[in-house]
């Protein structure tokens, strides 16, 4: 595995630059050792496209939409304040995300606060790149592959993200595989609106395991995902239905990573 030296705002803000992008890397991508994976991979596409940009680093705290999500306002306003002033201090105008959480908050919630800059989610920001050619993306890998597609809650219903994430596995070869519940009607994973921080609620059945009989009703051998929090309960989902061999969870960016031999 290649290693990708990832630049960081307060070093290179320091030398005199200006990056194009700060990728906010969020609580998964630097605290999970799964999703850690997800942003490495990104990492290393856009060190592939010669894409200028930094990360916070030490510098980035949470953006506090599991603080909002979870009713406690004054706790985000806080911590989105906080952002705010370091985002200014850093002359930040877009920013790119791998979480789709991360996504709406900074997108239609941060505005209300004086934080306005122009949000990229990674499924957005792969799909132009493939849509300019600067992926040359191999033609047999996943070929025999069938794969479906798990929308997240926060970027297709919440912000009406369907095709780009879509466009991104079209671009691979093999076999796509709509669930039946897909879109607008897709059924949530069960871990947004701050439900990944609680204990269940009474019920017959928990909602991951729910999707995650959707995903295997499809019998595709690779979900694909866009959100954290989707690729850690429809893991989970996938364990707990003993299909752990036969099913894989990856991200676009692992995908699209993978197939760039990278």
């Amino acid at each position: 595995m290649s290693m990708v030296s990832v630049p960081i705002m307060s070093e290179v803000f320091a030398a005199g630059t200006r990056p194009e992008y700060l990728y906010w890397v969020g609580c998964a991508g630097a605290f999970d050792d799964r999703y850690k994976k997800v942003a490495r991979a990104f990492t290393k596409i856009l060190a592939y496209t010669n894409t200028s940009y930094a990360v916070l680093g030490t510098e980035e705290t949470c953006n506090g939409d599991p603080a909002r999500r979870a009713g406690n306002e004054m706790l985000f306003q806080m911590q989105a304040l906080q952002v705010i002033e370091t985002l200014k201090a850093y002359e930040v105008q877009k920013i790119l995300t791998t979480c789709p959480h991360c996504f709406n908050i900074f997108k239609n919630e941060y505005p209300d606060l004086g934080g306005k800059y122009e949000v990229i989610h990674h499924s957005q920001f792969l799909n132009e790149l493939i849509e300019k050619g600067k992926l040359p993306l191999d033609k047999e890998m996943f070929r025999n592959e069938t794969i479906t597609y798990h929308d997240p809650c926060y970027l297709g219903r919440g912000n009406s993200i369907y095709d780009a994430p879509r466009n991104v596995l079209e671009a691979l070869p093999g076999t796509r595989k709509e669930m039946e519940k897909s879109k607008s009607f897709a059924l949530c994973c069960g871990a947004g609106g701050a439900q990944m921080f609680k204990e269940a609620e009474p019920g017959k059945k928990e909602v991951y395991a729910e999707r995650t009989e959707q995903v295997l009703e499809t019998g595709a051998g690779i979900v694909a995902t866009a959100c954290p929090f989707c690729m850690t309960m429809l893991t989970d989902g996938i364990k707990y239905k003993d299909k752990s061999e036969e099913v894989k969870n990856y991200d676009l960016a692992e995908l699209i990573a993978a197939s760039l031999g990278i």
